[in-house]
């Protein structure tokens, strides 16, 4: 079985990709089961539906990895969203048993979305520096990591996705292109404050909102995340 497993900044296109790939024949999707782990870890960290959330899923690391990340499926595709903020304190080794997917955003438009949620933001609520490090970490024992640009993606979605199919080694399906505006069965119970401009859409598109400008007070932490988003980027799938 292949697992794909995206390791995304929060405020990306990661549930439109998740999205997408819940179209195809042959794949099965998971939304971000390390959530609830995340908030246990972060207990000073306020996210709407907080209580709801903990009550909703496993929070036990290794239960997680056993009986989510790589648990039985009825479908030789897996892709396991995850967010790189999530990995609190976790033990990331399991990664190299994966099919690893950077998912980055510039970090322009990525700190004045989440600064819509967060007023003062930081390096650990974006996720950049985490993308980085492992990112490194499978760079240095050879194995491969595939990196995705979703300002790439939004340039030529049929052609990018074509393009990661290829290097994911998995035929693509046109049906990934879109999708009903809807709820997926999938969502995690979140997706009521997190997913309503997903709900809505039925394809890849670039919203109004990109162009926010960034806040005066959040500059600093722009000019620092900036090398690990370049970092990455050399290596992500042209348009």
């Amino acid at each position: 079985m292949k697992r794909i497993h995206l390791i995304s900044n929060p405020r990306n296109l990661s549930t439109a990709l998740m999205y997408s790939f819940a179209q195809r024949s042959d794949t099965r999707v998971v939304d971000e089961p390390f959530y609830g782990y995340y908030l246990i870890q972060r207990p000073e960290v306020d996210h709407p539906g907080k209580e709801q959330i903990l009550s909703s899923m496993e929070t036990n690391a290794q239960a997680i990895l056993d009986e989510v990340i790589f648990g039985d499926y009825d479908r030789s595709v897996l892709f396991i969203k995850n967010m790189a903020h999530h990995f609190v304190e976790l033990d990331h080794r399991f990664i190299i048993k994966l099919t690893n997917l950077f998912l980055v955003r510039n970090p322009k438009q990525l700190i004045s979305s989440i600064a819509q949620q967060m007023k003062t933001p930081t390096m650990d609520d974006i996720g950049c520096y985490q993308q980085y490090k492992f990112y490194q970490f499978l760079q240095e024992l050879s194995l491969p990591a595939v990196v995705l640009d979703s300002g790439e993606l939004l340039k030529d979605p049929p052609g990018v996705l074509q393009k990661l199919c290829k290097v994911l080694d998995i035929p693509f399906e046109e049906q990934m292109l879109s999708w009903e505006p809807k709820p997926r069965p999938e969502d995690g119970i979140w997706a009521r404050y997190w997913y309503r401009n997903v709900h809505q859409s039925t394809g890849f598109s670039r919203q109004p909102t990109s162009d926010r400008p960034l806040p005066p007070h959040l500059e600093e932490l722009y000019e620092a995340t900036l090398p690990f988003y370049n970092k990455l980027y050399e290596n992500a799938i042209r348009a």
